[in-house]
């Protein structure tokens, strides 16, 4: 939970409380416990991209490929902290004055975020630094769809547009004080601004590239599911900081959204197991590591206003909706998207969205809708806030893809991509066999 500019309801097991709006929150004095926490929580987040999110990615390709998606969540977290020091955090958090609900502005290299500064409880240093680790993994994320085939130049230029023209207003509207925050939307950790906003783009840029060579009939298995296993086991740890860090405080709600996200998050690792299992015959690990990341996606936009029932709700949708993404919307569409990000972040990150409309009322174990707004109306909303960020960030990213593909080439020829990119794009081997 960011920039609030209006009072919203929180509370666990339906007891009700009127949390105080962020402009007063600032005038607070410093809390050691809030800021260990969250020092604690922008270690986790980061851990997600830079272990977590590189080795699930690196198992999943093939071995010839195996650096190159190392090397872009490597390189994308050098990239998007360089921006987000010089005017990512200012865009997402900053006053825009007359421009507010759109964008922000001001805060530029970090002006006026000096060690007294704060945001309630904690330091704003710590709070733009929590902020920076979601910049990082959201358009990390999108590595996933374009693995194997894009070219890293071109890659760079993409995430640096990306990050600018799409991630920092979208958590704008959400978060910083934005339109989409004072419509009412519930977001409280990521679904729209980080998962639909990133399986959009994933999508619409593997569909610009076009599949890998040799795609649906050439056989093209994981290279080391050790690694993709021990990689979920590292964004399900960081999630926590994920989840629960986005309350900004050490205290129940906190420690309820870490609670459900464990739920969500075993419940789906099960649900798209036994799927699997029914309709293949066999259990493997490859889903179950799958479905413990399509619940982690799901939970986060409601771990900070659902309770254990909703919880278990959203990990059996997410875990068989985004295993039915992943396998037969797929197929059937015939898009390369080649590690299923949007069928993970893009579908789980949506039915979590709308879910959240739904449980976060008291009826369902949750904290409870805002005075006079009913299940239906808090939908309508999530639609509303969900489909803004579709729209968005769908049509955004197939014109820097357009742009950049013109103006630079996104692909790498058909000899790189057989030779692979590891030997093509870097000279090195993530192997020496």
């Amino acid at each position: 939970m960011r920039f609030k500019s209006k009072a919203v309801l929180i509370g666990l097991g339906g007891a009700l409380a009127v949390a105080v709006p962020r402009t007063a929150w600032a005038q607070d004095g410093l809390s050691s416990g809030d800021t260990a926490w969250m020092l604690t929580s922008a270690v986790l987040v980061l851990f997600m991209t830079i272990p977590g999110l590189s080795l699930f990615y690196a198992g999943l390709v093939r071995a010839k490929n195996v650096l190159s998606v190392m090397m872009q969540c490597f390189a994308i977290t050098c990239l998007v902290t360089i921006l987000w020091t010089v005017y990512g955090y200012g865009l997402a958090f900053g006053d825009g004055g007359g421009l507010n609900a759109f964008i922000g502005m001001g805060k530029f290299f970090l002006s006026g975020v000096g060690v007294d500064s704060m945001n309630g409880t904690i330091p704003e240093t710590v709070f733009q630094m929590f902020q920076l680790t979601f910049a990082i993994i959201t358009p990390a994320l999108i590595v996933g769809a374009f693995a194997e085939r894009m070219r890293f130049s071109s890659m760079m230029a993409f995430m640096a547009l990306w990050v600018t023209i799409v991630y920092a207003p979208v958590a704008h509207w959400v978060w910083g004080g934005g339109w989409l925050g004072d419509l009412g939307v519930l977001d409280f950790a990521g679904g729209t601004v980080v998962h639909i906003n990133a399986g959009v783009a994933a999508l619409v840029l593997c569909i610009v590239l076009g599949p890998r060579s040799g795609y649906p009939a050439t056989p093209m298995p994981p290279n080391s599911l050790v690694l993709t296993v021990v990689g979920a086991s590292m964004l399900w740890v960081g999630w926590f900081g994920f989840n629960a860090g986005s309350q900004l405080a050490a205290d129940g709600v906190a420690g309820m959204a870490m609670a459900v996200t464990h739920i969500a998050t075993a419940t789906a690792a099960l649900t798209w197991m036994i799927v699997e299992w029914f309709s293949h015959g066999k259990p493997s690990a490859l889903g179950i590591a799958t479905g413990a990341v399509a619940g982690l996606v799901a939970i986060t936009p409601a771990s900070g206003t659902v309770g254990p029932v909703g919880a278990l709700a959203i990990g059996v949708a997410s875990g068989a909706l985004c295993y039915w993404a992943a396998s037969s919307l797929k197929r059937k569409l015939g898009y390369d998207d080649s590690l299923d990000v949007f069928g993970v972040h893009g579908v789980g990150g949506f039915v979590g969205a709308i879910l959240t409309g739904v449980f976060t009322a008291t009826a369902f174990g949750g904290a409870g809708l805002a005075e006079g707004v009913g299940i239906g109306q808090q939908v309508g909303l999530q639609f509303a806030g969900a489909g803004a960020t579709i729209v968005y960030s769908g049509v955004l990213t197939f014109v820097i893809a357009k742009v950049l593909d013109v103006a630079m080439g996104l692909r790498v020829d058909a000899e790189e991509e057989g030779e692979g990119l590891d030997l093509a794009l870097h000279d090195e081997r993530g192997f020496n066999l």
